[in-house]
């Protein structure tokens, strides 16, 4: 039976050494808490750094040991190596890039390294650990690269991958210069999972921008797989947060905490006091200083809640010894210090501040005891913060205020949603959030925890591991037409034994790959050498059925032993014949037309014009993609308008659009080769939309083969080009035995 092993940066666990003493203590942080219980009720394996290195022996098989009971297996990395991975490419370089900090971004060829070397740590470790068939559940930013080295190594596993932050739109990926490194190493993973479907859509622009792989709605279409990409919002275990609450409101209150006390003590002393309560980590991206600016300008605009309310701040350290941090905390130190000093009397501080993390118990008390939740990050991949606040309200009492730049926000519409960036607007959202009706509270309250409770972290994994389980399912059903061995040992049996053969093959994307710029993807001569070999195979006609023009076609292939046809059908050049136009037509229609494309390559940079004899081609290979993609199907629908009521048609092929004569295409060509020319055995390979009319038009026993991965009517498929040439030299050398 297959298991599931999951790889994260940091274990739920963190392992610690104080007095010579090894200690474990949970790890802190969204994924670690939020993970952790589907980790222990599952029965996974959990991979990654304990945050120590052992100096010996005996310390290493200590911490194996704490380790195992918990079901973790240890990565360990040497200082210099967490430094620059950690603090560094994770930390210094893709943190702030991916959160839109470009300013604080640094490009470091060290940093880089050492998050190549982790990546590799970690596969080595996960391979080591990893059964056939098993899955892998790979966590976050610092393991981008993690799920091609896998999938390079043990293509047998099944590999999911989900990002906690957010992923940046092209224009800031785009300024990573390993961004096509860090874009390919996701591309291992079956299933890649994102908090919001932005997250997810900016992901596939940068897809389809940077390595150029057709999108379908979540599919991504490599050569030889799909890639699936699905949103999957995270939740936290609601019942563990709701049953502590419960059990501290149920708690008599000289029985409580003292720090419950103290709060208790607090809103007691002045009749309406209020708390508002605001929880992060100490970060640039968590909007602090915007907060506290709104909350000044709150109490300047409305005096009359002097004394009656205070905002609680629990920041808790992070990164303390990396200078932006330093700065961010001495910023805030002074905007706490000058509001107090402003507003402050003798028995109220309007920011009560906490520079340090709390218990859990402390901390679902302030949960449950604040009237309003101030969350304004600049930019946050969720913020489960929010759920957790909900959570806590038993009594269902208590608002939110939550930034629109927060993932959270897509799942609480009911919250009340502010720009951090805004400082008015978010003053005027805590006036509001202070004085909502009681019952319109209670409405939103229970609204928004219904909905996190069904979707909670049990759900929420469940759900990725059950797509995760049907993406392998997909890709075995898309594999179905794959040309397995034994397919092609029946193929190739089947043409050994036929006494006429003829092949009809495709030559851009079938033979060839693809090129910007079309007159560049001219014959090798690997390929020149396989096609004389091919054609010279007893009793098999050769023919190359291409969209290109026959001047290009009798330049590369005019003097080979291969029958020719161009231009999608239009013309023929039999073996040792002329050029023959198959249908006589008037051209007069191209003068209508060409203005036209001529008019869209002006307005789409990087397109172009071709023109054949019954034909025009409007090329956009090398446009931006989303711009190309846009400006065809304005083009598509503007030239169907302009050819009603005449014998043209428009193909729609691989970042081309053609305009041709109607009633000419591969499929008639090839029909009346066959006609003229029967054989026993027909083989037909292309990878265009425009060989589906090639496909449909053979005969019921011809062997059809699609290259690529979108529907076809061809009974099978290869992957690319590549395959194709493999597929013809197994046949030359399966005839040559």
């Amino acid at each position: 039976m297959s298991k599931l092993i999951i790889a994260s940066n940091r274990l739920p666990i963190r392992i610690d050494k104080e007095d010579n003493e090894i200690k474990v203590t949970p790890s802190a942080g969204g994924l670690a808490t939020g993970l952790k219980s589907y980790h222990r009720e599952n029965d996974s394996l959990w991979i990654g750094w304990p945050g120590i290195m052992p100096e010996t022996d005996k310390e290493a098989a200590t911490i194996e040991a704490l380790l195992k009971k918990e079901h973790c297996l240890p990565v360990y990395l040497e200082a210099d190596l967490v430094s620059n991975f950690y603090d560094g490419f994770s930390n210094a370089t893709l943190w702030p890039l991916f959160h839109y900090f470009t300013e604080f971004t640094q490009f470091n060829e060290t940093y880089w390294d050492a998050y190549c070397q982790v990546n590799a740590l970690f596969a080595e470790a996960i391979i080591q650990q990893a059964e056939e068939n098993d899955t892998i559940w790979v966590h976050d930013y610092q393991l981008l690269l993690l799920p091609n080295m896998l999938r390079e190594k043990r293509p047998d596993l099944t590999i999911g991958f989900f990002l906690h932050i957010p992923f940046p739109s092209y224009e800031i990926m785009r300024i990573l210069p390993w961004r096509e490194e860090i874009v390919a190493g996701l591309l291992g993973a079956d299933l890649i999972g994102f908090h919001t479907y932005d997250y997810a859509r900016h992901f596939k622009s940068s897809v389809k921008r940077l390595l150029g792989f057709d999108v379908e709605f979540n599919q991504i279409l490599l050569d030889n797989r799909q890639v699936f990409i699905d949103v999957f919002p995270m939740g936290i275990d609601y019942k563990k947060f709701e049953k502590y609450a419960q059990k501290i409101q149920s708690t008599p209150i000289q029985e409580r905490s003292k720090e419950h006390q103290d709060i208790d003590r607090f809103l007691m002393s002045v009749p309406d006091r209020k708390l508002i309560l605001s929880i992060d980590r100490l970060d640039y991206t968590k909007g602090i200083p915007q907060r506290l600016k709104a909350f000044r300008y709150f109490l300047e605009k409305y005096p009359e809640y002097k004394e009656k309310v205070s905002l609680v701040m629990l920041t808790v350290p992070s990164r303390t010894d990396v200078e932006q941090y330093q700065n961010l905390k001495n910023e805030v130190d002074i905007h706490v210090g000058n509001i107090n000093g402003e507003f402050g009397t003798i028995n109220w501080n309007p920011v009560i501040y906490f520079y340090r993390s709390v218990p859990f118990e402390n901390l679902i008390e302030l949960y449950s005891s604040a009237d309003v939740a101030l969350l304004t990050p600049l930019r946050d991949g969720m913020n489960l913060v929010a759920k957790e606040y909900l959570a806590s309200k038993v009594n269902h009492t208590g608002s939110i205020i939550l930034s629109e730049m927060a993932g959270a926000s897509k799942e609480l519409g009911e919250a009340i949603s502010v720009n951090p960036n805004n400082i008015y607007d978010t003053a005027e959202a805590i006036y509001k959030a202070l004085t909502m009706p009681e019952e319109e509270k209670k409405k939103s309250v229970i609204s928004m925890q219904k909905r996190i409770k069904r979707y909670d972290v049990y759900k929420w994994a469940s759900e990725f591991m059950t797509a995760l389980g049907n993406t392998v399912e997909k890709q075995s059903d898309y594999h179905a037409r794959k040309i397995s061995s034994e397919i092609k040992s029946k193929i190739v049996n089947d043409f050994a034994q036929s006494k006429s053969k003829v092949f009809f093959l495709d030559y851009d994307g079938t033979l060839q790959g693809f090129f910007d710029d079309p007159q560049a993807a001219y014959p090798d001569e690997a390929l020149y050498a396989l096609l004389d070999d091919v054609a010279a195979l007893q009793n098999l006609h050769l023919v190359l059925v291409s969209g290109r023009d026959k001047e290009t076609f009798d330049k590369w292939f005019g003097n080979k032993p291969y029958t020719l046809i161009a231009e999608h059908g239009a013309w023929l050049k039999p073996l040792g014949e002329q050029w023959i136009e198959r249908k006589a037509v008037q051209s007069d229609w191209k003068e209508n037309i060409r203005p036209v494309l001529e008019s869209y390559v002006d307005r789409t940079p990087g397109s172009l014009t071709e023109e054949k004899t019954y034909s025009l081609a409007w090329h956009y290979r090398k446009t931006e993609i989303e711009l190309g993609a846009l400006r065809a199907m304005e083009l598509v629908t503007y030239i169907s308008n302009l050819i009603i009521n005449q014998d043209l048609e428009i193909l729609e092929g691989k970042k081309v659009v053609e305009i041709k004569v109607s009633g000419i295409n591969k499929g008639i060509a090839a029909s009346e080769y066959l006609h003229a020319n029967p054989s026993e055995f027909v083989l037909a390979i292309g990878d265009d939309w425009t060989d589906e009319y090639l496909f449909k038009e053979l005969p019921e026993n011809a062997n059809t083969i699609k290259v690529g991965t979108e529907n076809s009517v061809a009974k099978y498929y290869l992957n690319n080009y590549k395959e194709v040439r493999t597929f013809l030299k197994d046949i030359i050398a399966f005839k040559n035995k």
